[in-house]
């Protein structure tokens, strides 16, 4: 599913909402989650998963192509964790 997907279903399933609402509504949704993330902090939906923030330190890498040794820089990835009901729902219990 995606972004204009979910907004679609959330708006047929409230005929009294306007898509342009809707749109705003996820919107908003997803840019708090991005902030708090960039921020360094976990945002935990009950149910659905956590996310958040991990960093992977510096390391030599390897090009695959050249088979040469570079330089990769310390970074941050974010990082999700499935809830309990999802997982169950997932795996069919």
């Amino acid at each position: 599913m995606i972004k204009s997907e979910l907004v679609q279903k959330i708006a047929d399933e409230n005929p009294h909402l306007y898509q342009r609402d809707v749109e705003r509504i996820v919107g908003t949704i997803f840019d708090q989650i991005i902030e708090a993330m960039a921020e360094g902090n976990r945002v935990e939906l009950r149910g659905f998963g956590a996310f958040s923030v991990k960093k992977r330190d510096a390391r030599m890498g390897r090009n695959p192509r050249t088979g040469e040794s570079v330089s990769v820089d310390e970074k941050y990835v974010p990082f999700f964790k499935t809830g309990k009901r999802l997982r169950d729902r997932l795996n069919g219990r």
